[in-house]
């Protein structure tokens, strides 16, 4: 197979994408936060093949993404107290980088929800992931456009990386904004339950709804597992993680020094940094820049890309500061701490 390497900005190749998501295809496209691979949601038969394109187990569930807000009513069944809550996120933050799970109908696919009963839906805000779910008139089933665990991609480039060869198309429209996953919630329970940090965090949708919101942990929980379905996407083990090791540490400057000289004592390595903005190392490494440290946006933004690109520029271990929790700092901490454990 051929991939396709269409552009946003062209509203012809637009359509062919659209054209080829509602006859069972699929295309990766960008949204604000990740590059996701999108297939008609409704379809069985092209929901198997992102698990099949990302060789995803079953286990893990996806992300349906609608044009807007009015949609949600076509895949879920949603009620009483849940309709507020649902009606107040919406209002507040779709289009946009939170996602919702939600009692769905029997016309979603057991394979878009890993067997579940909720499914997870939001209104992306990019205009060109808007612009193809409009032209397409279908929703869209999508994770990130990679393969399954792997760094998630913010650029069409990074896409074909994984996936060349093994989807029909990506709709480039340049890199993405946000640059991490969007933000999971469960809005049925009380706490609502968040179960993967992201752009809208845990304070913005507790002001927003008056609703208290706690924090999913995973706990007692081995890579070897789980083979059942997961509660949320998002909480898979081993995720977001580059083909280097990873070393995180505990972000000070001198620490991160420190942690350089007693890897690079050890030999044999070549060893790779994410270094943010005017940090100093007093040892040789492959350096990729990051962005200011007080920059959450920013560090979120560059962050899978530099991962990337110290794959790519052939290091084996990776040395990457952790930020302090708080806000976008515990969406940055959630994708690196996935990404560091070992498999």
């Amino acid at each position: 197979m051929t991939t396709l390497h269409l552009h946003a900005e062209d509203p012809g190749d637009v359509s062919r994408a659209a054209d080829l998501l509602r006859s069972g295809g699929t295309v990766a496209f960008a949204t604000e936060t990740v590059y996701g691979l999108g297939a008609d949601a409704l379809s069985e038969a092209a929901v198997a093949r992102i698990f099949e394109a990302k060789q995803r187990p079953s286990w893990d569930p996806l992300i349906v993404h609608l044009a807007s807000a009015t949609e949600i009513s076509s895949i879920t069944n949603v009620e009483g107290e849940l309709q507020r809550r649902v009606n107040l996120l919406a209002e507040t933050f779709w289009p946009g980088p939170l996602t919702l799970l939600l009692p769905r109908k029997v016309v979603v696919p057991d394979s878009v929800t890993a067997g579940r009963p909720l499914v997870g839906v939001r209104v992306p805000s990019h205009p060109a992931a808007l612009a193809l779910l409009q032209a397409a008139g279908l929703p869209i089933a999508a994770p990130s456009a990679n393969t399954f665990g792997h760094t998630s991609p913010t650029t069409a480039a990074h896409v074909l990386a994984d996936l060349e060869g093994r989807i029909d198309a990506v709709l480039d429209a340049g890199p993405t904004s946000v640059g991490l996953e969007s933000t999971v919630l469960d809005p049925a329970q009380t706490p609502m339950v968040l179960y993967r940090p992201g752009a809208v965090t845990a304070e913005q949708i507790a002001a927003a709804t008056g609703v208290p919101v706690e924090i999913f942990r995973v706990a007692g929980m081995s890579t070897a597992q789980p083979k059942e379905s997961l509660p949320s996407p998002g909480v898979g083990i081993r995720h977001y993680a580059p083909r280097a090791r990873l070393i995180l540490v505990e972000g000070s400057e001198e620490a991160l020094r420190q942690t350089l000289r007693e890897v690079l004592s050890q030999g044999g390595e070549r060893v790779g940094v994410l270094l943010p903005d005017g940090w100093r190392l007093d040892a040789v490494a492959l350096v990729e820049p990051w962005a200011a440290w007080e920059d959450q946006a920013a560090l979120a933004a560059a962050l899978f890309a530099g991962l990337r690109a110290l794959d790519d520029r052939g290091a084996t271990i990776i040395l990457c500061p952790l930020p302090l929790s708080g806000g976008l700092k515990d969406a940055i901490r959630d994708r690196l701490e996935k990404a560091a454990r070992q498999a």
